[in-house]
């Protein structure tokens, strides 16, 4: 999801808000809001006519909220139908913000109920590693990204790769960036599943790749001085590649601390071919 400007900012933070107060509830079924959301999405993305009605400055907010609320009636739950109905009351900049938050706020609480059941950190984990097997398998890839194949065959291929392996939430976030990629790649897709749960505890992302597996002690060491340079929070992604030699590699969004070996040998090179 690109990140909104004016307006849709201001519908998409009370959108979270609304989110957040209403998934406070122990009532409330996060799972099942998150599947609701889902096909919420799904009909926007799909009906470009109606997400344009929904979004236009010309209607009155009180309007489009009935509209919503008469479409969704009975297709979706009155908890779902409610958040719907306070998104499209908000003024978007453009049609298609309103069903990226849409579609940010069903991933959300999946993460929310992941969070609940004490499983949060094994999510981020899973879907950092997901990304690295298809990266290191074009074959996969392929079969994953395929336009000519169909949702439910993906799906399949994702159940035999993730069930028993990886958690509920993580098999059911993947699911949905496969079969409904809206236009995104799949790692520009997984990046941002991972900053969505990196946020859910204030923290930041950082990838780190080494030579070999870091210790327990170095990684409580990595991620204290990250969070110390940074102000935030770390949750490490760790990644072994042994071709760096020696040292790590740390990327926290476009910015890159490079501490390797080989990178050292590479300034060096330069410097005498220079």
């Amino acid at each position: 999801m690109t990140s909104p400007h004016g307006a849709s900012r201001e519908a998409l933070a009370a959108a979270r808000e609304r989110l957040d107060a209403l998934t406070d509830s122990t009532s409330v079924d996060a799972t099942q809001l998150a599947d609701e959301l889902a096909s919420v999405t799904a009909l926007l993305d799909r009906e470009v006519s109606l997400r344009r009605v929904l979004t236009d400055p010309a209607q009155a907010g009180e309007a489009k909220a009935d509209l919503a609320t008469r479409l969704l009636g009975g297709q979706v739950g009155g908890e779902t139908t409610d958040l719907v109905a306070g998104m499209v009351r908000s003024r978007w900049s453009r049609s298609r913000d309103l069903v990226d938050a849409v579609e940010e706020l069903a991933n959300t609480a999946d993460l929310i109920a992941a969070q609940k059941a004490g499983v949060l950190d094994g999510v981020e984990d899973e879907l950092f590693r997901f990304g690295r097997i298809t990266a290191a398998s074009p074959g996969l890839r392929s079969a994953l990204t395929d336009r000519s194949a169909t949702a439910t065959a993906k799906g399949e291929l994702l159940a035999r790769l993730l069930g028993g392996r990886a958690t509920a939430t993580t098999e059911r976030l993947v699911v949905r960036l496969v079969t409904l990629p809206r236009g995104r790649s799949l790692e520009g897709g997984l990046e941002s599943l991972s900053k969505l749960a990196a946020a859910r505890r204030d923290r930041m992302v950082a990838v780190v790749t080494s030579a070999v597996p870091l210790t327990d002690q170095q990684k409580q060491r990595l991620g204290a001085a990250l969070a110390k340079l940074y102000g935030r929070q770390m949750h490490l992604n760790l990644d072994v590649d042994p071709t760096v030699l020696g040292g790590i590699s740390v990327r926290i969004g476009d910015e890159l601390i490079n501490g390797t070996v080989a990178t050292r040998l590479d300034e060096a090179s330069r410097r005498l071919a220079g």
